[in-house]
């Protein structure tokens, strides 16, 4: 076995970039392998994933009036961060003096914004990181942070859904939408799933009651009411669809731009359905959370597309045209002689 000291001597693959733009900007290059400091874990990936998250990222593409922000926060010219990616799963190889939560060994799996598209990385033992539940692969674990954290966050944490209420899902097929579904039925609720025809059967499968080809048929024609509206996509508005709420219902925009924002902030200004703005983050109970849900039953990973690490500008398109079932992964080989 390599030492964690003989490993820093070794370049390891990585996917990085260097200006905002189409999947092609994104490259694979050799990188130096991390050493851990002091309360850090040195990771081998084994999965990522390619969220709607890493395609505004790279293509500095925010949704409309949040442009100057999302540059702020991503590289005001360039990108701020060269590695590229924000969920993954693996297997800790090294740890730092002082670390007490993990060991070697540990399979462990979550979000870390400073990137994690290389075959080795360090990982903060704090981060918002857990053990990976027994039972699952690593790919499937990297399929949940993104799109089921951000599901129990706005449906538990802002919407505070309740058995019985009717919810309506855009987008019920993507990466978001299918953790919706899930968390939506496990919380009691009668949901009404947004979707192309080809994706009917696959979210009837994920507990969805009933299902609207929007291809077809207009939300806003069905005879039905709902309690809670959740719009993954930016394709409704709070105006246009206000008369298919009940009075006390909610409105909720996981990709929502300024004009959502100034709609939340008037919510205590009107009667009637509240619009839902908010961003989830990631922690360690969160993802803890994913954790205990899969492992009792109550969740389960959604993967569309798999393809390997260096296939990364193919799967980029995929999320690019916003049409795909569940997550999509990018799988890394598992390295030879990582550990101490």
């Amino acid at each position: 076995m390599i030492s964690c000291t003989g490993m820093s001597q070794l370049l390891i693959n990585a996917i990085t970039i260097d200006a905002y733009g189409p999947p092609e900007v994104l490259k694979l290059e050799a990188w130096a392998v991390p050493t851990p400091g002091a309360s850090e874990l040195l990771v081998e990936v084994r999965a990522t994933s390619v969220t709607t998250a890493d395609m505004r990222f790279r293509a500095a593409d925010f949704p409309p009036g949040m442009q100057l922000v999302g540059r702020l926060m991503a590289g005001l010219f360039k990108p701020r961060n060269r590695l590229t990616g924000f969920e993954f799963s693996g297997r800790v190889v090294a740890v730092g003096a002082g670390t007490t939560r993990h060991q070697v060994g540990d399979e462990v799996f979550g979000v870390h914004t400073s990137g994690v598209n290389a075959e080795l990385i360090v990982v903060p033992e704090g981060a918002a990181i857990a053990l990976k539940p027994e039972g699952i692969t690593h790919a499937e674990a990297a399929a949940l942070p993104f799109g089921a954290n951000t599901a129990i966050h706005f449906l538990e944490d802002q919407i505070q859904i309740q058995p019985g209420e009717r919810v309506l899902i855009t987008g019920a097929s993507g990466g978001v939408g299918v953790y919706l579904v899930q968390v939506a039925k496990a919380a009691g609720a009668e949901v009404t799933a947004v979707c192309s025809s080809p994706n009917r059967a696959f979210v009837k499968a994920l507990g969805a009651d009933h299902v609207i080809d929007y291809t077809v048929a207009d939300p806003r024609d069905a005879d039905q009411m709902w309690d809670v509206i959740v719009d993954t996509v930016h394709q409704t508005r709070f105006n246009t669809y206000r008369h298919k709420l009940s009075s006390g219902g909610r409105h909720a925009f996981i990709e929502g731009g300024v004009r959502e924002v100034f709609q939340f902030l008037g919510n205590g200004l009107r009667r009637g359905p509240k619009v839902v703005w908010s961003v989830a983050t990631d922690s360690h109970a969160s993802v803890q959370r994913l954790a205990d849900r899969v492992e009792n039953g109550r969740l389960r990973p959604v993967i569309g597309h798999r393809f390997p690490m260096t296939e990364v500008v193919a799967a980029h398109h995929v999320v690019d045209r916003r049409h795909r079932r569940g997550a999509v992964i990018l799988e890394w080989p598992a390295g030879e002689g990582y550990g101490s």
